[in-house]
């Protein structure tokens, strides 16, 4: 059976970028006779909003957009993702770093995908190691030379060189947070998701999840990341970009318009959003979603 997600992050409400990718995981789900779970990655406390959770689950609601089961939230599962470190412990797969952020950006090798790449201080020297263990170390996967491709629906072949394109990564950061790279990939082989539909940023972190996927013996899902919509200057739209909430007066708009941005025809006029939705299920085809990021207003 299809089994998709929706795991939103509760550092704000949602916004149009966020209902795009809403819509398109609950559409291709449904559209296979598949389940759609939601599941809130709430691991970064001081990043969280009061009150953003439940704000993120009624405005699903509002917009018609039903779950199947129980709401998964990530900050009760740090035992899940603890004996996945332990299992790659084992594997001599990661190790501890006890860098600074300054140390990291002094001694990186380069630009990675999305940062820099670590230079391998803790990777290679005990010495190091050992002059600072009373600080709580962050814990690091070591990486190879091999190529990490994959074909992603919307997007296109993808590959990687993970030791030179990202270097070894954070699975568990020093403030005992854990990385998104691990707990996503536990998260999804837990509850037997298949299927991922989600934003384009989330594209470069692919290959890194395969690579752990591999070494926990893992399923490898299906990807398909969708374009970003941005703003007139071209940023994703987000918190920090100051998105704005959604307007829960013009449900019916909202919808139309993702739907639009999505590639499904011009719906016809329905008696509730409910309704909309049914039509964009019958008339959901992924294959028709652009790559390219879309400017909104």
């Amino acid at each position: 059976m299809y089994v998709g997600r929706f795991a939103p992050s509760p550092t704000g409400l949602l916004h149009i970028g966020s209902l795009l990718t809403a819509v398109a995981s609950y559409l291709d789900a449904r559209s296979r006779q598949g389940r759609w779970l939601v599941r809130m990655e709430d691991l970064d406390p001081p990043r969280e909003m009061p009150g953003a959770a439940a704000s993120i689950l009624s405005t699903l609601e509002a917009f018609s957009l039903h779950w199947d089961g129980e709401v998964v939230y990530q900050s009760r599962r740090h035992h899940l993702y603890a004996a996945a470190l332990d299992a790659l412990r084992t594997q001599n797969k990661v190790y501890p770093c006890f860098c600074s952020r300054k140390t990291v950006q002094a001694e990186a090798r380069g630009m990675s995908v999305d940062g820099v790449i670590y230079g391998g201080r803790c990777a290679l020297n005990d010495a190091s190691i050992s002059a600072v263990a009373h600080k709580p170390p962050a814990w690091r996967l070591r990486t190879d030379t091999a190529i990490i491709g994959f074909q992603d629906a919307v997007q296109g072949w993808q590959q990687q060189c993970l030791a030179s394109d990202t270097g070894d990564f954070i699975l568990l950061r020093a403030d005992g947070c854990w990385a998104y790279q691990l707990a996503v990939v536990v998260d999804d082989a837990a509850q037997g998701v298949n299927h991922v539909v989600r934003g384009q940023d989330l594209l470069v972190s692919t290959p890194r999840q395969i690579y752990v996927q591999q070494l926990l013996g893992l399923a490898q899902p299906e990807y398909a990341h969708l374009p970003l919509l941005t703003n007139a200057q071209g940023q994703k739209w987000s918190k920090q970009t100051r998105a704005p909430a959604l307007d829960l007066r013009r449900r019916e708009d909202l919808l139309r318009q993702v739907l639009l941005y999505l590639g499904l025809p011009l719906a016809p006029q329905v008696d509730s959003l409910a309704d909309l939705l049914e039509w964009a299920v019958l008339h959901w085809r992924l294959e028709r979603v652009r790559p390219h990021a879309i400017v909104t207003e």
